[in-house]
């Protein structure tokens, strides 16, 4: 729009500049008035006088004509300019309006927009007989999408995913982006007809699962519907409709994601308290977390032969102040999905580093790796980093992961392990028969040993053994040399059952529970296992004395 047009906005907008014009439109019209007075008398004479049968007309009255007829041109020019710019602004408001009723990316509605047509088709309901459904969708890990291939792809992917879903939905639908990789559609249909709604989200489902081409290369991408009926509303009348039954579908959404995702659910009002609950416990563990509320547990692991005490897994533990102890299960899932399992983690490696330094020195420790940690470049250094920081012996750690991490990532595995390994930190592939871990990628990861999952060694109880798959296993760890720990054992006819494939590491409830650290300092104590020092190192951490100074003391060592 021309720069005046932009100075008028400013004094008042158009109103300011119509009337400056007007005026000028107002003196053309009074010219045109002068004209007509003044052409009835000159006019007349120019005409006689160009025949000859007159004299000129009037000077004066010529020119008064002459101007007359510039004003009327003026005028004239200046109602098509004000007439242009009004067109340009009506056209220039219309494309403002169309924007901030749509997604730039996608052409969808946005959230707004949104709100208001599925409001005006809530209103338009007839009584029982129609209703209007509301679809939330969202996109399975698409974070990754973005991460793997960067915002350029992950943009097609958005854009392509909309079109498609668009081809599926009937003329009087509405579809909305409603932000990130969340969309939102309505449309209505027959409170009877329920299935039809179910069929779209069936057929959205499968369209969106197609692989999208994107620089010669195929992204795989999911979707998690949640769907929501305005029927939902008639028992519950509420001030804000449109509101309320995109909040349902969004709750429905979220629990087809926790039943799996690539699904959809109806909206059900038990799922508003699940996630409620879930709301609190994301609250909650946020909260623990600065608070330091979690901590770590230990568990024993035993050699089988011996019977001896060899180490101990560290496991989490939640002391909630509202709901008591809690256990890994309910609050590892969560917090990967939030994103703060990372510091989580580290604080429980450290608490258990210190922990462990006071333990008998021949006691290894191990810990459980999230595969979202596994995803992160700078893990391995961030484990040494702790291990100087706490002086904590490499060769005493023991780092767990679990055959999902092989599936994402499998060259920064390698080099993870690979880099763990160098300073003396042994690898082991956890829950190991779990996740279809290929036997070539056993022999190219350099892992220490194979934990082999407690459901499998449960198949051991009982006069009907169930043998072979964990024969199966123990020979394959022997012809790649790779021990093994077996978790779960409950009681002695597993124990008894293990033993007879050789030698190798057990734990399980039947050597006891979980332990808090203080319980396993009492354990050590009594077991005479707590850590020694020697007068060596006293003088090398203290610093009182030289090597020599040391060496000249009685050589015993004391507990810590």
């Amino acid at each position: 729009m021309p720069d005046r047009g932009k100075d008028v906005r400013k004094s008042g907008g158009f109103s300011a500049y119509r009337k400056h014009d007007w005026m000028t439109l107002g003196i053309a019209f009074a010219a045109i008035v002068l004209f007509v007075g003044t052409a009835g008398t000159v006019m007349p004479t120019i005409m006689r006088a160009w025949r000859g049968l007159a004299e000129g007309p009037d000077v004066i009255l010529a020119n008064a004509l002459l101007l007359n007829i510039a004003l009327i041109l003026l005028g004239w020019h200046r109602y098509k300019a004000l007439n242009g710019q009004l067109d340009a602004h009506k056209q220039s408001e219309q494309e403002a309006r169309r924007l901030a009723e749509l997604d730039d990316l996608t052409g969808c509605l946005n959230r707004r927009s949104f709100s208001e047509k599925l409001a005006g088709m809530l209103g338009e309901r007839k009584g029982g007989e129609s209703a209007v459904a509301v679809i939330a969708i969202d996109l399975d890990n698409f974070k990754q999408v973005n991460d793997l291939n960067g915002h350029a792809a992950g943009d097609s992917v958005l854009t392509e995913i909309a079109r498609r879903v668009l081809t599926q939905l009937p003329d009087q639908a509405v579809l909305a982006r409603l932000g990130g990789d969340e969309f939102v559609c309505a449309l209505p249909y027959a409170a009877h007809a329920a299935d039809r709604v179910e069929l779209l989200a069936t057929r959205m489902i499968e369209q969106v699962a197609k692989p999208v081409p994107h620089d010669g290369n195929s992204i795989d991408i999911t979707v998690s519907l949640g769907l929501a009926s305005s029927l939902n509303l008639d028992d519950q009348p509420t001030d804000n409709p449109a509101h309320d039954l995109m909040h349902k579908a969004d709750i429905a959404m979220y629990h087809a994601k926790k039943q799996g995702k690539n699904r959809f659910y109806w909206f059900e009002a038990p799922m508003e308290n699940e996630l409620r609950f879930r709301n609190e416990l994301e609250a909650g563990i946020r909260r623990g977390i600065e608070k330091g509320e979690f901590v770590p547990y230990y568990e024993q692991q035993i050699d089988l032969d011996s019977g001896e005490l060899v180490g101990f897994e560290m496991l989490a533990r939640w002391n909630s102040p509202e709901m008591g102890l809690v256990g890994p299960d309910i609050f590892i899932p969560i917090a990967e999905e939030i994103g703060v399992i990372a510091e989580m983690s580290e604080h429980l490696i450290e608490q258990a580093f210190a922990d462990a330094s006071e333990w008998d020195s021949a006691l290894t420790l191990s810990v459980n790796i999230s595969p979202v940690q596994m995803r992160d470049p700078w893990f391995a250094q961030k484990i040494l980093k702790l291990l100087v920081k706490h002086r904590f012996p490499a060769h005493r750690l023991e780092i767990e992961i679990t055959e999902t991490c092989l599936h994402e990532n499998i060259g920064m595995v390698r080099s993870m392990i690979t880099s763990l390994r160098n300073q003396g930190v042994k690898v082991s592939l956890d829950d190991f028969g779990t996740g279809y871990a290929s036997l070539s990628q056993l022999k190219s990861l350099p892992f220490d040993r194979l934990k082999i999952d407690r459901s499998f060694i449960s198949e051991l109880r009982g006069e009907e053994q169930n043998t072979k798959l964990v024969e199966a296993i123990v020979s394959m760890s022997d012809g790649l040399k790779m021990p093994i720990t077996a978790e779960g054992i409950e009681d002695e006819d597993i124990l008894a059952a293990l033993k007879k494939w050789g030698q190798m590491k057990g734990q399980g409830y039947h050597y006891g529970r979980p332990e808090p650290a203080d319980k396993v300092l009492e354990r050590l104590q009594t077991k005479g296992r707590l850590a020694t020092v020697s007068e060596g190192d006293i003088a090398e951490v203290v610093g009182e004395a030289d090597n020599d100074t040391a060496r000249k003391k009685d050589g015993g060592s004391r507990a810590v």
